[in-house]
């Protein structure tokens, strides 16, 4: 069983750690603002699907360390910083055969995005 007042410890370090307020966490995993604020008095206890969408929002918050304080937060990577495997190619590795890059259309987060094109020279 997960004791709430240690939970709630947790939950408001996890705020701390990303500079967030309740309103803004609550926005990020998609979940009421009051589910935050009744979950940080006490008055309710966390739901599995909130856990989860916490879990899921923050890589860095391991879900033993939510649920129970075993474990670190944050959680220590396991995977390098890029979430893509990249690899730069010399000249001499890059199959002169190969297709030519027209395009890079780069996505974030937030919605934006930006098109490189490739300089053709005539």
């Amino acid at each position: 069983m997960v004791n709430t007042e240690e939970f709630v410890r947790r939950l408001e370090k996890i705020l701390k750690y990303y500079g967030l307020s309740a309103s803004a966490f609550a926005d990020k995993i998609a979940v009421q603002r009051s589910t935050i604020s009744h979950l940080l008095t006490g008055r309710n206890k966390p739901s599995l699907e909130f856990v989860l969408k916490v879990v899921k929002s923050f890589p860095e918050v391991n879900l033993y360390w939510l649920l129970n304080g075993k474990g670190t937060f944050p959680a220590a990577s396991k995977e390098t910083d890029a979430p893509y495997p990249t690899k730069t190619l010399s000249s001499t590795e890059y199959p002169s055969n190969s297709k030519t890059i027209k395009k890079i259309i780069i996505f974030y987060e937030d919605g934006r995005f930006e098109a490189f094109n490739k300089n053709v020279e005539k």
